[in-house]
Parts: C-alpha cells; structure tokens; sequence
C-alpha cells in the first residue's frame, strides 16, 4: 500500500495531536518517536511480509532485518522486540520455529530482545516484527531533513526484488544469489552509527517502494530536488539478467506509477536499469543524505565499519520539490 493510499484511507479519520509525538505518519518517516523525557524517547515500527526465499531460518533472519531497519534509518538503538506470525500449521510447525529462530538470532544480534508476539492462523505464511527503541529527543535523524548540497549515500545494492521473483519463477536456486541473500539478513546497524558518529542531516531504507520512490519521499518532505547518477548506483549483477527476461515484480510497475511524471530519466538510462530503480527492496540499505564537506568522512567511517557497500550515487539541489533527475 502505498502513502497516497494511506491518505485516502485516514483523509477522514482524526487522529490526536500529542506534543510529545516527535515524528508520526506524516512525511512518510521510518518510525514514530515519541518523547518520553528530556532525554529520552521511544522508536516504534512493525513490519512483515511473505517469504522471499526458500529457507525458513534465512527468511526469519530477513524478516528480523527488515523490521529492525526502520530502527537504524532514525539513528536509534533497538531494544525490544514482538513476533508478528501468519502461519497455515499444515505446513509444518519446525518451518515455523525455523522462522521464528532466524529471527530470534537477528534481534539478539542487534542487541535487542524478544518479548513476546501474537500468531494468527493464514493461508500464507506472513512474519516480521513489532520493535521499539530509544533514542535522545534531540538525536533522532529524520527522513525530512536533506540540504542542497548534501551527496546522497547508500549502503545495500539494489535488485533484490528481481531476484527474488526469478527464485520463485524457479529460475534461480538460493545458492546462486547468496551474495544478496547475505546482503539482505544484514543488519543496518554498522551504517548506522557510521552515520550518527560522523552527523548526517537526513536518512531513510530503501525498502518497498524502491530506492527512487523512498528518495521521493525524502526530497518531499525536505522540500527538495535531487540528480542521481545511475552508474553509480549498486545493482546485483544477476538483476540485470533476470529484468532482461521481464522478471519484474509488479511492486516496481506500481513504484513506478508512485513517483509519476516526478522522476526524469536521461536518453542513456534504458529501461532495464529504470525496472531495477524502482524495483521493490527487502531489508535494503540505508539512503543517507550528508553534507558534501561530512561525505568523505562518511566513507571513511562506513569502510572502518566494514559496510561493504559504500557509494555515493547522487546529490540534493535546488528545483521543484520531490523532484529527480536520473543520468
């Protein structure tokens, strides 16, 4: 479901305004922050979705990752942690404890703890996770906070929705896309205090509307424009393969549709490589927009925290807001 959606939905639907509310659906943010103290405030997201790949225990550990981003994108540290469980019993109950393993073992990982959860009977098994962390009222880092000026950074490569469908379409085996798979049930928590340790201006992870439509929503609520550069952007080699088959998933038509006549491509960005911009990413990297004098020292900080990926893919200047333009 997409924000514009969400509008629809709640456009008649009040909700309470609280002083202590730092940041709530508005602006399309990661996560809620509400202050408990002066010095203190709670981080609060939920995520889940279907499997993605094969393995149970990898997808739990995905599926941990992917919520625990929202966490990391705002700058926060997560602390505790609820199972969200979908799950049809004529599967086979040691596929669900594999799940529910894997992502025991990424919350213990990120320093946070399970806490309990709530399981419903479905058709399709559906797992993620309810997270709450904390953070310093004045600390937190928004999506809505970009500069002109600032280089837009980003630490996952992209594509993994394209390969995720080629693996259900049983064109692809998990062994062959390990290097994404890896890549997916990591946590973002490296990037994270690369970027808190060094002082960003805004942030957000790329996940299901694909990296342009989550720049979208960062260059809106900033107020902004931003030029990427597309050969600059880190792709999975094999994306390339499989978008060339028309293995699109039908998320990046509908990212597509989301960013609209806002997006501007250049006569050398040919469609295969627009499918994979908007292709739809699980647990990807965080986006991060940090001044150009701070940048080179992101790098630095990203490389000491052995971030593999590290690339500086665009930058924030000054024209119509939610504006991009890729070259």
């Amino acid at each position: 479901m997409s924000p514009c959606d969400l509008d629809l939905i709640l456009k008649d639907v009040s909700l309470k305004k609280d002083e202590n509310l730092l940041r709530g659906i508005e602006g399309s943010e990661d996560a809620a922050v509400y202050r408990l103290t002066d010095e203190l405030a709670i981080v609060q997201t939920v995520d889940f979705f279907t499997p993605i790949v094969n393995d149970s225990y990898l997808f739990g550990q995905i599926a941990a990752a992917n919520s625990l981003s929202d966490i990391y994108a705002m700058g926060a540290d997560p602390l505790t942690a609820m199972n969200l469980v979908m799950f049809n019993p004529e599967i086979g109950l040691d596929v669900l404890q594999e799940i529910i393993r894997g992502g025991r073992d990424k919350v213990e990982e990120a320093g946070a703890v399970i806490v309990g959860g709530h399981t419903v009977e479905d058709k399709e098994p559906k797992f993620g996770l309810s997270v709450t962390g904390t953070v310093h009222p004045d600390r937190f880092i928004s999506n809505s906070n970009a500069k002109v000026g600032d280089k837009l950074v980003l630490t996952k490569p992209i594509g993994m929705g394209i390969l995720a469908t080629a693996l259900k379409g049983e064109l692809v085996e998990e062994e062959d896309i390990m290097e994404a798979i890896n890549s997916i049930r990591t946590l973002n928590r490296d990037a994270s205090l690369a970027m808190r340790e060094v002082g960003v201006n805004s942030c957000t992870d790329v996940t299901g509307f694909g990296l342009l439509g989550h720049l979208m929503e960062m260059l809106l609520g900033s107020g902004v424009s931003a030029v990427v550069w597309a050969d600059a952007v880190p792709k999975f080699e094999r994306a390339f393969e499989f978008a060339e088959m028309g293995l699109v998933p039908a998320g990046a038509c509908s990212n597509r549709k989301y960013v609209g006549d806002r997006v501007q491509f250049s006569s050398k960005v040919n469609e295969i490589v627009q499918d994979i911009l908007f292709d739809p990413q699980t647990s990807g990297g965080l986006l991060i927009s940090v001044s150009a004098e701070c940048c080179d020292d992101l790098i630095k900080e990203l490389e000491k925290r052995d971030v593999p990926t590290r690339a500086v893919i665009g930058e924030i200047v000054e024209k119509e807001p939610g504006k991009i333009e890729v070259i």
